[in-house]
């Protein structure tokens, strides 16, 4: 329960700080808009997997794994970690979540590494 709360309060108050960040005009809005955007899709994606693995007849529909960590690592993560907790898909599987952070950290570092070139 404490990990879930800490985990929707990560993904949560980096939403927040960038969307501060782009009102303060340290970076564009643009980079905010991407990813509030992008983690609505990857929360929808995760909701429509998650309603097909309930449903065991669609099981040859279910979205890959490979797609969700794609989307995790286009600026979806903050919505692949809220739909995590939410929907309580794909929390227990410890290959999926290792991948997930990675995933978090590779999308984190290319964005530090585009805002550490923005003040040179």
């Amino acid at each position: 329960m404490l990990i879930k709360k800490v985990l929707l309060l990560f993904a949560g108050s980096f939403l927040a700080i960038l969307a501060l960040g782009s009102w303060l005009n340290y970076w564009p809005v643009f980079i905010a808009s991407v990813y509030a955007f992008m983690s609505t899709i990857t929360i929808l994606v995760y909701k429509w997997d998650k309603r097909l693995a309930i449903d065991t007849a669609n099981q040859t529909l279910r979205v890959p794994e490979r797609s969700l960590h794609i989307l995790a690592l286009l600026c979806g993560w903050p919505g692949a970690l809220i739909a995590q907790q939410w929907f309580r898909h794909k929390s227990k599987k410890r290959p999926f979540i290792a991948v997930l952070w990675l995933t978090i950290i590779i999308n984190s570092s290319a964005l530090a590494y585009l805002y550490y070139w923005q003040y040179l």
